[in-house]
């Protein structure tokens, strides 16, 4: 808002500089010079009371906020006047409310008023594009370009984020097309038609566009990273050849060193990406997010202590979320087994988007120390922003107690979940699973039902009724229907292989059922599965070959209480 002594002074100056612009003129002929030129061509204009008044009242409902009444006496000046800074003036106050009405009032005055302005045309084309009048749009962008001369490349880049934001993406990839074709050796106009291109849905003229811009102008970085991003799902491995060349040749270029650390994170090329962020790192060494992904990448890579060192160095900093840094630290303390570091490394973790996850982890470290009780206590002062963390503490309450070996507790936790959140699938699915394992038949059963009417697609929950019914050994034909439907739905899950071999078991088909549990333990060589297997392969004779099995699961699996019951089942 304009201070009223201010704008009282610039307007009398304003209007002063037009009713004098003659004598103004006459006393700077022999100062060549564009200012000098465009003080001599501002309409001469006598100051009266009446425009003197109008202004000051526009002035105030501006200040008393009013700008529909101020834009419309700035554009009655304007037009009275002919004066292009009052156009302008108007324009812009017009625009800024959003009143596009009278803005487009004023920006086609101000043109007309001043029809060589490339920023008349630019405010113009950029109102019309904003209000989705693109063909309205395309005389102004065209006599825009043909203007810029020697700049057409600048008029470009300002044209691809005036449009960028264009709900219909065919219309501007159109447009883009028609003011691009007279520009062929212009780099910007590839460069932008490959951006429209691409939003468009029409991908491989984008990259050919693309590499056009970089072809025209090699040592650009915004030309060389448009054609990695563009590479980057179809033939990754190339636009990182093509990064590496390109920083060979212009090694000082940080953009496209970021990109392309991150293009090799992405790519699980981790030591490279490190080399690389680490080059950045020593450029910027006060650069915390840096040290932070050196860190990070020093961890995926087991090199436990010197990413601590680099998290340590992005903490010292202080330009990093410290929750962040805490929390990974913290991570990091877990993967070196020091338990007691990473409970105090998590318990830093104050607030953000990992205090949470810290929580939980604090949660699941307590437990692990034996103090189950402190560890639910720990669960229930957390706080729960959404129905997800809420499912999230239920669930991980739940599997504490499970480990406890305390069923019926865990089976009491996740009821009362599903009573603050009825029908929510994944504590269902747990209930229910829980049930079974409590002896609450009638309760199972009835949840898996329930479930496969809310998830008619969900693969697993006709595998765990199905399998439960074969694991007693009841409704055979039943429980086959379940497991069947289950392996059409998903076809490659072990868990699911496995219970078609048992069901064929139960029916007697055993080379069916071998084939079957054979697929599944080279899937995925679970001690349930190795039970199974050893066992249909003990029942057709086949003692030998059930014992290897069981052997070698059990040197895996010592602990496997499902593989100690099968071997001293049938070999006591």
């Amino acid at each position: 808002m304009m201070n009223l002594k201010r704008s009282t002074v610039f307007f009398a100056l304003l209007l002063i500089s037009c009713a004098h612009a003659s004598q103004q003129s006459a006393g700077q002929a022999e100062k060549p010079g564009l200012e000098a030129k465009k003080q001599a061509e501002l309409p001469k204009q006598e100051l009266t009371e009446e425009m003197l008044y109008e202004y000051l009242l526009g002035d105030m409902a501006l200040q008393r906020g009013q700008p529909e009444l101020a834009t419309q006496l700035y554009l009655k000046l304007a037009n009275s006047t002919r004066d292009p800074r009052l156009a302008r003036y108007a324009a812009h106050l017009a625009f800024e409310t959003r009143q596009m009405d009278k803005a487009m009032s004023a920006f086609n005055l101000w043109l007309e008023i001043e029809p060589d302005s490339l920023l008349a045309k630019q405010a113009l084309a950029t109102l019309l594009v904003s209000g989705g009048k693109l063909d309205e749009a395309r005389p102004h962008l065209v006599s825009l370009l043909a203007a810029a001369t020697e700049g057409v490349g600048n008029i470009f880049t300002q044209i691809s984020s005036m449009i960028a934001s264009y709900p219909d993406k065919n219309a501007a990839f159109n447009l883009l097309r028609e003011l691009a074709q007279p520009y062929p050796r212009v780099a910007e106009a590839r460069w932008v038609l490959a951006q429209v291109a691409e939003a468009a849905g029409q991908h491989e003229l984008a990259l050919k566009e693309a590499q056009q811009a970089y072809a025209l102008r090699p040592e650009w970085d915004s030309a060389v990273l448009l054609n990695a991003q563009l590479m980057q799902s179809a033939a990754p491995q190339k636009a990182l050849a093509l990064l590496k060349k390109y920083l060979e040749t212009y090694p000082d270029t940080k953009e496209v060193r970021l990109f392309y650390a991150r293009a090799l994170t992405q790519q699980k090329q981790n030591r490279e990406a490190r080399s690389e962020f680490q080059k950045l790192l020593n450029e910027y060494p006060d650069n915390a997010d840096l040290a932070f992904a050196v860190g990070l990448l020093s961890l995926d890579m087991g090199e436990l202590d010197r990413g601590e060192k680099e998290l340590q160095q992005a903490l010292t900093n202080r330009k990093k979320d410290e929750n962040v840094v805490y929390y990974y630290l913290g991570q990091l303390s877990e993967a070196k087994k020091h338990d007691e570091d990473a409970m105090k490394n998590y318990s830093k973790v104050r607030g953000g988007e990992y205090n949470f996850n810290a929580r939980l982890r604090m949660a699941y470290l307590t437990n692990k120390l034996g103090k189950l009780d402190e560890a639910r206590q720990l669960l229930h002062k957390t706080a729960s922003k959404n129905n997800k963390e809420r499912i999230q503490l239920t669930m991980v309450e739940a599997q504490i107690l499970r480990d406890a070996q305390q069923f019926e507790s865990a089976y009491q936790v996740v009821m009362l979940g599903l009573e603050k959140l009825p029908n929510q699938p994944e504590l269902m699915y747990e209930a229910a699973m829980l049930a079974n394992k409590i002896g609450k038949l009638d309760a199972f059963e009835q949840m898996m039902r329930k479930l496969i009417e809310i998830e008619p697609d969900n693969a697993q929950v006709y595998n765990a009724l199905g399998y439960g019914m074969l694991e007693r050994n009841e409704r055979i034909s039943e429980a086959m229907k379940l497991v069947e439907k289950a392996y059409q739905l998903d076809p490659d899950d072990a868990g699911i292989i496995d219970s078609m071999g048992l069901g064929y078991y139960r029916l007697g088909n055993m080379s069916k059922s071998v084939e079957f549990l054979r697929r599944a333990y080279a899937a995925y060589p679970d001690p349930e599965i190795a039970a199974h297997l050893g066992e249909v392969l003990w029942m057709q004779g086949e003692e030998e070959q059930a014992k290897k099995i069981w052997s070698e699961a059990l040197k895996s699996n010592p602990d496997s209480t499902v593989l100690q019951v099968v071997i001293k089942k049938f070999t006591p």
